[in-house]
């Protein structure tokens, strides 16, 4: 059974930083894509970044480019989401995610497996 587990997550002044955490268990992740997305209530599920498996190249929504760092440790099965400056806006449920697509990766459709999601809160 693959699991997905977030952690990392809590309340923070805005320009503050945090660091969220998401180990996979269950099978094998060779090959997959992991990936990081976000729900504001009232708001969609929107994309945050992901980082492919053998070139770790990674991809980052425009609202996090220059602030956000995703990153992997494939011998652990764990992926990182680094957040600094963090804003209000910010604000939201974050979730991680896994896909073998190589393409759509900003998709959410195209995610197989989802974790149960940690609180990001940031005060003004």
């Amino acid at each position: 059974q693959v699991q997905l587990v977030e952690s990392g997550g809590g309340l923070v002044q805005a320009g503050g930083s945090l660091r969220l955490s998401c180990a996979a268990s269950g099978r094998t992740f060779s090959g997959y894509t992991m990936g990081w997305f976000r729900q504001a209530p009232g708001k969609e599920r929107e994309f945050v970044a992901a980082i492919t498996w053998r070139d770790r190249r990674s991809h980052y929504a425009d609202s996090a480019l220059g602030r956000f760092s995703i990153s992997r440790d494939n011998a652990k099965n764990t992926v990182y989401l680094q957040m600094n400056s963090l804003k209000p806006e910010d604000t939201a449920v974050y979730y991680c995610a896994t896909t073998r697509t190589l393409v759509r990766i900003t998709y959410a459709s195209e995610y197989d497996y989802w974790g149960q999601g940690t609180q990001v809160t940031v005060s003004s």
